[in-house]
């Protein structure tokens, strides 16, 4: 059983994957196998669902003058992610412990929401993606396929059970999956070579930004600044600076040839989109039109088989990684663990939801623009991460000798400038249309939108602003660990009188008894052996009931009580009848006032905790003791 308050829990990033593999190889290539591995996962993010169908109206629409959006972004990428990993390793913080370790707890909680939005908008894109293969390949309607992918929390919890390393190579096993069903889908689309270089060129328009900025929030993913960050503290690294050095040098290597994978793929998409649909007029709204499409266009079946195959592993692929995303944001930012299974649920259902409503409102058609509108809204939340890990990957306090040089900073500052001007062209671009087509409702919608972009913009500010605003303004938040002083100094000595124990005539009862004894002897103290009937007869009559098994209960009790005055421990048995053991040790702990409780654990989680119960989370909960959990010996 649990029995760590979930604001108690270690600090560290991934607690359970924290520092698990082993990096002091002597070969060169052994080592860089051992630090290979938090990019991959990361790069799922960058070929999700979402990319899908931001590379392909990009492709469809404006054939391969799009292009420079997916190289710039995973220059991008590269840059912010390498950067990311940097935090991680020399400061041994996620990026979202050290938000909330930096700012005034307001900002920190206004961040983490933000963040939770772009988790569920990325969320939304898998979801949908996944269905839409499923519906491809097995003709499962949408609707039903967004259902099964509740399913993907299983699947889920297999892999991280199994530790980082599985999960590693699952995921880098559907990477080669899809890089293989595109290769194969280029080769049959035949791009113009001089097109794609062509398509290098910057150019950029009005009808042209919202399928831009769309690629950019779906290339350069906010929520895996965070997980990178978390990610490559799962290997031993060290805490030399020689060590640390070694680290960066070789999570730089597993970024490069990681994230130029995903952006290979990415072309891959775009360009077979402009060589089969744009050279032939047709405007691609969705991507079953796409599979649809790919056939015909083609000349052969495989082509869309391929396709369908490459999505529906994209959308599983991405659900891993979407997963410890936002256990790391949660964890960071509210120092607080969730189950996996129950976080797991919570984000998927609210990307269940919206999805199950559009497909039933809108149909099939209404998924595309979905998910190129949840690409919209991680582009939107990117200057709420990138800004603060420029600030904090810029500081000699906290970076030492690894705080980025002039050029990096320079770099960093464009790319946050980039980002924040281009979602600041859309935010305008979209509210002129609004205002232009609000006939009679322009008052409200102004009314409603004012407010809120000036809040948003306000935080902008202050995040961009932060280090060089007064000392009152930038007011710390609460560490996300503190390495405390003087703990052991002039220590009390707890005084146990009265240690109770509850029983609940099982083996486990030998181990508390024995732990109680030990105290109670070291202590000269009092022990009291609780046990609670709950039987029908006990619930009816109380106190009054005579069956044999309350007897066979009270003998148990006797021989227990006998034994141990025969080894001058000095017992004393109690009685309680209820249809609720938790409530009721809880009550007589409350009337005894004891120094110590003794409980034993039976040692089921999970399932077994859902049909059996957890008396001793409902005990803890509800009684501020000192609580001591023992298992039985196997």
């Amino acid at each position: 059983m649990n029995t760590v308050d979930a604001t108690s829990a270690t600090s560290a990033s991934l607690a359970d994957m924290h520092s698990t593999i082993g990096t002091g190889h002597v070969s060169f290539w052994r080592r860089a196998f051992a630090f290979a591995g938090p990019a991959y996962l990361i790069s799922v993010g960058y070929m999700d669902p979402g990319n899908w169908a931001t590379d392909l109206e990009g492709g469809a629409r404006f054939g391969y003058r799009l292009l420079w959006v997916l190289v710039l972004s995973n220059l991008m990428a590269i840059l912010l992610q390498t950067m990311s990993a940097r935090l991680g390793i020399v400061w041994q913080r996620d990026l979202a412990q050290a938000c909330r370790e930096t700012y005034p707890r307001p900002i920190s909680l206004t961040l983490w929401g933000f963040c939770e939005i772009a988790i569920a908008a990325c969320d939304l894109a898998e979801v949908l993606g996944a269905a839409i293969g499923l519906n491809l390949l097995f003709h499962i309607p949408l609707l039903v396929g967004v259902g099964l992918t509740v399913l993907d929390t299983l699947l889920v919890l297999w892999f991280t059970n199994r530790g980082v390393r599985v999960a590693e190579a699952i995921v880098l096993a559907l990477i080669l999956m899809i890089a293989g069903c595109f290769l194969v889908e280029i080769l049959w689309a035949r791009p113009v070579l001089g097109d794609l270089a062509n398509g290098i060129i910057p150019r950029l328009n009005g009808s042209s930004l919202y399928i831009a900025i769309g690629i950019l929030g779906a290339t350069v993913m906010p929520h895996n600044l965070y997980l990178h960050s978390a990610l490559v503290q799962t290997r031993r690294i060290g805490r030399t600076e020689s060590e640390k050095r070694t680290a960066c040098r070789f999570n730089l290597i597993d970024s490069v040839v990681a994230l130029n994978g995903a952006m290979l793929v990415n072309i891959a998409i775009l360009a077979m989109a402009a060589a089969v649909f744009f050279t032939q007029h047709r405007i691609v709204t969705e991507i079953q039109q796409a599979y649809q499409l790919l056939t015909p266009m083609m000349g052969t079946a495989m082509a869309s088989l391929l396709f369908a195959v490459a999505l529906l592993c994209s959308g599983q692929s991405s659900t891993l990684t979407g997963t410890m995303a936002g256990q790391v944001v949660m964890e960071g930012f509210l120092n607080f663990r969730m189950r996996p299974w129950l976080r797991r649920l919570i984000t998927r259902m609210l990307a269940v939801i919206p999805a199950a409503i559009v497909i039933y409102t809108a149909g099939d058609q209404g998924t595309y623009q979905l998910i190129i509108l949840s690409q919209v809204i991680l582009s939107l939340q990117l200057p709420f991460a990138i800004v603060p890990l420029v600030h904090f990957t810029n500081d000699r306090k906290r970076m030492g000798p690894f705080a980025n040089p002039v050029w990096v900073r320079i770099l960093a500052w464009f790319t946050a400038g980039l980002v924040i001007a281009l979602n600041a062209w859309l935010v305008v671009q979209t509210l002129e249309d609004w205002l232009a087509n609000a006939g009679t409702r322009r008052g409200l919608i102004e009314w409603l939108l004012v407010p809120v972009l000036g809040a948003v913009s306000g935080l902008m500010l202050w995040v961009i602003l932060e280090p060089w605003l007064p000392a009152e303004l930038r007011r710390k938040g609460r560490a996300a660990f503190v390495v405390p002083h003087g703990v052991a100094e002039d220590l009390p000595s707890p005084e146990y009188s009265k240690i109770l124990v509850p029983l609940d005539h099982s083996p486990i009862d030998r181990a508390a008894i024995a732990h109680a004894v030990a105290m109670a002897r070291a202590r000269h103290a009092r022990i009291y052996l609780l046990h609670v009937e709950e039987d029908v007869t006990s619930q009816m009559f109380g106190q009054e009931a005579s069956t044999a098994e309350v007897e066979e209960g009270s003998r148990y009790l006797d021989d227990i009580a006998g034994l141990l005055a025969d080894q001058d421990v000095i017992v004393e048995r109690v009685v309680r009848h209820s249809r609720n053991p938790k409530t009721e040790i809880v009550r007589y702990a409350r009337e005894l006032g004891p120094d110590l409780i003794v409980m034993g654990a039976h040692g089921h989680k999970g399932l077994k905790d859902i049909i059996f119960g957890t008396t001793i989370n409902a005990v803890r909960h509800n009684l501020r003791v000192p609580l001591l959990i023992v298992r039985a010996e196997r």
